[in-house]
């Protein structure tokens, strides 16, 4: 009877636990690490910051080419003139008013090209006027052309070409801050997956210790041992708990950092879910060679790419304070088209100086437009202008910074190399480096579990004591932690690796979307 209960008893507490670990793997919510890198790439908040400085970098393009967009102006002018007149023929009093239109282009040599039509009224009480009120129109065309300061395609276009590589230079930066961000998630993933193998590890080395307590004490209980050896085993099981305790903590801080990594909502039972790592650390050996490493991380790493740009940029600013050096000389060429017309005025015998007005002829503001756009009256000036600033003389300030700046760009970007040559080599080494110690510790946790087992049957044969069992059990956890850490280590050492290459992208698969750029 009481073997039945005690069977039934076990029964029901088995089916407890199966119900109860059921129930946490309901509530729990298994990731892959292809999973997290997906939901990293959606929902980041680093990634979604700096996805915005491509955008702006567009904009920036966008406003730089905007002084190549036509200006328009418009203008519109009245006037009224009353005032003391000292002589017969002098006017005491006229009106007029005047409006226009223009519209100018910046050319890519750095001319400007302006069209412009004006038309005027003016009616004045001066004596001797064959044509009162008269209307003026002119149709001028103007050509303003540098021939050495600002001279060029490149210097006129210079706010563009930075504008554009500045462009190239944000969409490294995003490609830089998505390496970053797989590398983290990758980083934390294997993390968590360690905390919770080596969590595993500490709760079966305190079962190891809670059996062999069971057996001290029914042992102490027959008087087979000393009760010393009782409180020994006591002590050691406490310590193991209290190890525990600070593993499931280590596991919880791991598991934040991998949810604010990908972003999950702080509110929501499905987003509030465990995350259980569905991956292990496989170790394969993938061979690694220096020189192509090397080459492959100046090819594919962003850092060195932006540096690259950036001296670019300080050339470009080189050129034009050089072109800032010269004089200006500038061709000013102008053709324009000049008419009038208005209300004609007739005198007797076609004498205006005998004051006697006879008739008029009714004229308007038509006429003179008409013949504007005929090109009636032709005209047109051709003109050189020099001139020599003095500053441009004894002044070579802004050539002298951008010379410094090209050289420090220069410098910065032979650092930039540097230290990403330094981390592809130690990167290569400890691919090669922790794919030994996996060997060694695996090596090594087999000798401990043999150990174990061999100083468990001298135990029970009574040729050890259990102090020497209890040591040798947490050797064989430490010697299993060990190994697992070697392998998150030999994992994680190939993230770095592929990191340093700036190939990780690569590697996972994960392709940037470029957007359309401003031309």
């Amino acid at each position: 009877m009481v073997k039945k209960t005690t069977i039934a008893r076990i029964l029901i507490l088995l089916l407890s636990f199966w119900a109860g670990g059921a129930a946490a793997q309901e509530k729990a919510k298994p990731m892959t690490l292809e999973d997290c890198l997906v939901r990293a790439m959606e929902k980041n908040l680093g990634l979604q910051v700096q996805v915005r400085n491509p955008e702006l970098a567009d904009l920036a393009i966008s406003r730089a080419g905007e002084k190549f967009l036509p200006s328009l102006q418009f203008q519109y002018g009245k006037r009224n003139n009353r005032s003391a007149s000292f002589s017969l023929i002098e006017s005491s009093s006229s009106n007029s008013y005047s409006y226009g239109t223009s519209v100018s282009q910046l050319l890519p040599t750095g001319g400007i090209l302006q069209a412009s039509l004006s038309t005027g009224m003016t009616d004045t009480n001066t004596k001797f006027q064959t044509i009162n009120p008269y209307f003026s129109s002119s149709l001028v065309f103007s050509f303003n052309q540098p021939l050495l300061r600002n001279f060029g395609l490149n210097i006129s276009r210079r706010e563009i070409l930075i504008a554009q590589n500045n462009r190239e230079i944000s969409d490294q930066t995003y490609k830089k801050a998505v390496i970053e961000t797989v590398y983290a998630v990758e980083e934390a993933y294997w993390n968590l997956v360690f905390s919770i193998e080596n969590l595993k590890v500490m709760q079966k080395s305190l079962r190891l210790a809670d059996d062999f307590l069971e057996r001290n004490r029914k042992e102490l209980a027959i008087g087979m041992i000393a009760p010393i050896e009782v409180l020994t085993a006591e002590s050691e099981a406490a310590s193991r708990r209290a190890d525990i305790l600070q593993a499931e903590v280590l596991v919880k801080n791991r598991e934040d950092g991998l949810r604010t990594l990908l972003n999950f909502a702080a509110k929501g039972d499905e987003e509030n879910l465990p995350i259980v790592p569905a991956d292990v650390p496989t170790v394969e050996k993938r061979e690694v060679s220096m020189d192509s490493a090397l080459a492959l991380a100046l090819a594919g790493r962003p850092e060195l790419q932006s540096a690259r740009l950036d001296l670019k940029n300080k050339d470009i600013d080189l050129t034009y304070s050089r072109n800032q050096l010269l004089p200006e000389l500038s061709l000013q060429t102008n053709y324009w088209s000049p008419a009038v017309s208005g209300t004609q005025i007739l005198y007797q015998n076609d004498d205006p100086l005998s004051g006697v007005i006879i008739g008029t002829i009714p004229g308007g503001s038509s006429q003179a437009m008409k013949d504007a756009f005929k090109f009636k009256y032709k005209n047109w000036s051709i003109n050189l202008t020099l001139s020599v600033p003095l500053n441009t003389v004894f002044s070579r300030a802004m050539v002298s910074q951008a010379k410094v700046s090209l050289e420090q760009a220069r410098l910065s970007a032979d650092e930039v190399q540097q230290n990403i040559f330094l981390e592809v080599r130690n990167a290569v080494r400890d691919v090669e480096n922790n794919a030994k110690r996996v060997e060694a510790y695996r090596a090594a946790t087999k000798l401990a579990e043999g150990k174990l087992d061999a100083e468990e049957r001298k135990a029970k044969a009574g040729l050890s004591t259990n102090y020497t069992v209890l040591l040798i059990q947490r050797d064989l956890a430490i010697a299993q932690s060990r190994e697992l850490q070697a392998r998150i280590d030999f994992v994680l050492s190939q993230a770095r690796l592929d990191r340093a290459t700036g190939a990780s992208l690569e590697r996972r698969n994960i392709k940037l979307q470029k957007q359309e750029k401003s031309a």
